[in-house]
């Protein structure tokens, strides 16, 4: 679903103050009790909130993401404008690693003029879409499919990705949290996620606003181990200064292009 801006600052709210009740969120928006009611219904059947009696919070908990058909829809438009954005940056005749993630796909499709590049991924989405652009050249993962998400992982990959080194390693991020750590759900995705980072002369971090003060339960690098950031917001505090501290340059990607 692509979300009006009051929903996001409702999903922003919740997850950065944790639960709240249906009364605080009508008068912290100036609306009624019966918007703030349908807002929260509209949200919960989208898996972004879970509603308990006289309040929501977050769904789930750090155990376990979104269903990917879900994740795949949220913030499409933010996604898209993020892809097009490390297009822009994707040089012709350059090597990359490509990994799990609806952001990366859509980064996928948005790379199918570009000429001669060499991909590897451990992503079947990625492949398929890639492999799409007769002008580049795509290799695959060995190890396991994950059925939820058609991602490749387990130690088999990362043996497999330890033979590479390339120009840009992209990667997706199930969140951000306020102390710079990078996390993710599945520790076989992240073990190979953190082979990628190794393997690449340039690190790319491909992560919309909503990943911000999100919370997973395996830590999988820390924001000064990326070289870039590519998001569709200015990081809110205190994510500003931990890039700026890190030396990471941050693109955000603006609906005419990027500012920096």
């Amino acid at each position: 679903m692509n979300l009006a801006p009051r929903h996001t600052q409702m999903l922003d709210l919740v997850r950065a103050q944790g639960p709240q009740s249906i009364e605080a969120l009508a008068e912290r928006f100036g609306v009624t009790l019966q918007t703030v009611r349908r807002d929260v219904q509209r949200l919960a059947e989208a898996g972004l909130l879970s509603r308990f009696h006289g309040g929501v919070r977050l769904p789930g908990s750090t155990t376990e993401n979104i269903a990917y058909r879900q994740r795949q829809a949220m913030q499409s438009e933010a996604k898209n404008g993020i892809a097009r954005a490390i297009a822009r940056r994707v040089p012709n005749g350059c090597s990359l690693i490509l990994n799990i993630g609806t952001t990366v796909e859509a980064v996928a499709r948005e790379l199918l003029h570009h000429r001669g590049l060499r991909v590897i991924t451990n992503n079947l989405h990625v492949a398929a879409l890639m492999s799409a652009n007769p002008d580049c050249e795509v290799i695959v993962a060995g190890g396991q499919v994950r059925a939820s998400d058609q991602g490749i992982v387990g130690e088999a990959t990362v043996d497999f990705m330890r033979q590479f080194k390339v120009d840009i390693g992209l990667i997706g991020i199930s969140g951000i949290e306020a102390d710079g750590t990078l996390r993710d759900f599945d520790y076989r995705e992240v073990k190979v996620a953190r082979t990628i980072i190794e393997q690449s002369r340039e690190v790319w971090l491909a992560a919309d606003h909503s990943k911000f003060n999100r919370p997973a339960m395996v830590e999988l690098a820390h924001v000064n181990d990326i070289d870039v950031l590519f998001t569709d917001a200015a990081p809110p505090a205190p994510f500003d200064d931990l890039l700026a501290q890190g030396h990471v340059e941050c693109v955000v990607a603006a609906e005419q292009g990027d500012s920096h």
